[in-house]
C-alpha cells in the first residue's frame, strides 16, 4: 500500500464504520441491488461532490462527471451513463448541474489555451457565440456566470434531444431533466428554471429559461 494514500484507506474506514454503526446492513443491503431515482450530470470539479451536496447516500443519485457538464451527442460515455440510467435503472430526474466558477468555462471566457482539453471546450465556444448578444446585454462582471447558467440550460437541452430521453418519453416513461447550477461562495443549489417531462415541452420551457435570466 502506497504511503501516500494512507490517510484516505484510514478515512474510508472511519466513514464505512459511521455508516455500519448508523445503519449495520446498509452495506448489505446496498451490495444487493441499485435503484435511484436521480441521475446527476455534472462537473468533474473537485469542489463539486454531486451526493454530498444534495444530502443523499451511495446508491441513491447515479453519476456522470466531465469538464463543463457538457452533454455531448458523439460522446459515447456519458450517453452510454444517460441509457444505462433510464433504460434499466429507470431513473426519473437526470439533474443537470453546473458550478459557477467553472475551470473549463472560465478557459473559454477568457480565450486561454490549455492544450487537449481545448477540443472538448469547443462546445462553450460555441454556446458563447450563439449566445453573443444576451451576453453582452448584461454588465461585464456578470457576464462569467451568466455563460456558466447558459451552459447548463443548453446541455439540458442536449440530454432532451437524445434519442434516449426521446424514446423513454415516447414509451410513457417519466422522466424529466433539470437544469441547476451551484454556488461554490456559499454551497447552495440554485433552480434554472427549466425542467422538461416531454417532447412537446422543450421549445417553450428553453425560451422561458432563458427570460427568467432577465
Amino acid at each position: 500500500m502506497s504511503h501516500a494514500l494512507e490517510h484516505l484507506f484510514e478515512n474510508n474506514r472511519r466513514w464505512a464504520a459511521e455508516i455500519t454503526a448508523a445503519q449495520p446492513d446498509f452495506f448489505e443491503l446496498l451490495s444487493r441491488q441499485q435503484t435511484p431515482e436521480y441521475l446527476w450530470i455534472g462537473c468533474a470539479d473537485s469542489r463539486v461532490p454531486a451526493n454530498e451536496l444534495i444530502g443523499l447516500l451511495p446508491g441513491e443519485v447515479f453519476v456522470h462527471r466531465n469538464v463543463a457538464n457538457l452533454i455531448v451527442h458523439s460522446d459515447l460515455n456519458c450517453l452510454s451513463t444517460i441509457q444505462f440510467a433510464v433504460e434499466l435503472l429507470k431513473v426519473r430526474h437526470i439533474m443537470v448541474c453546473g458550478h459557477y466558477g467553472c475551470g473549463g468555462i472560465r478557459t473559454v471566457f477568457e480565450k486561454k489555451r490549455v492544450g487537449l482539453a481545448d477540443n472538448w471546450l469547443r462546445h462553450i465556444h460555441d454556446i458563447r457565440r450563439a449566445h453573443r448578444l444576451r451576453l453582452q446585454d448584461v454588465p461585464p462582471e456578470q457576464r462569467f456566470d451568466r455563460l456558466c447558467e447558459l451552459n447548463v440550460i443548453e446541455q439540458v437541452v442536449n440530454a432532451c434531444q437524445t434519442t434516449i430521453v426521446q424514446d423513454a418519453w415516447s414509451q410513457g416513461q417519466d422522466l424529466t431533466v433539470h437544469g441547476l447550477i451551484y454556488q461554490l461562495k456559499d454551497g447552495l443549489l440554485q433552480d434554472l428554471r427549466i425542467s422538461i417531462s416531454s417532447s412537446d415541452q422543450l421549445v417553450d420551457s428553453y425560451a422561458a429559461a432563458l427570460d427568467a435570466l432577465g
